[in-house]
């Protein structure tokens, strides 16, 4: 089965920089799953994987403009400590560079600390990610059609996808 719209495609992804160097990756956890066609992937992942089955292993660089947008000035905000979560342990201390994870009215948002303060942390809120161009080395697992509920929805549910 090909990936086209209102299938649910679960893939395992190795995310790398200009360098080669991996940033991230799902292998050996659970592959991520999305609902294609419904703005719940990244514009340039999502468009690599439309055709492809299940097997299927390739890689894809994408520019600043189809992952995290380019980097915009000017994007800095105060917030308190006490809503940064992702220190790595109960004694670190936030340092310029860190990255943070903020709740906001549209869920959970990547951050990077720009200045820390004892109480009050300025923060910048362009993705960390964006600017860059990354290389997506991408292997689909799995292609199915969606349930009625997620196309309702308007993402996966269950392993990889989104939990009720």
């Amino acid at each position: 089965m090909k990936i086209s719209d209102k299938k649910v495609v679960q893939f395992h992804y190795t995310l790398k920089d200009e360098s080669g160097k991996e940033l991230e990756s799902s292998t050996g956890g659970d592959p991520l799953a999305y609902l294609h066609g419904y703005n719940n992937m990244l514009v340039g992942v999502e468009k690599a994987l439309c055709d492809k089955a299940a097997g299927d292993k390739f890689s894809v660089t994408l520019q600043p403009e189809e992952a995290y947008g380019e980097r915009k000035e000017g994007m800095t905000q105060r917030v308190p400590v006490k809503h940064l979560q992702g220190l790595p342990s109960k004694n670190a201390k936030w340092k310029p560079g860190m990255t943070a994870v903020v709740e906001t009215e549209q869920g959970q948002r990547q951050v990077t600390v720009v200045k820390p303060g004892r109480f009050m942390v300025t923060v910048d809120i362009n993705p960390p990610l964006a600017g860059k161009v990354l290389t997506f080395d991408l292997e689909v697992i799995d292609v199915r059609e969606a349930t009625t509920e997620e196309i309702e929805h308007g993402h996966a549910h269950g392993v990889g996808g989104h939990h009720h």
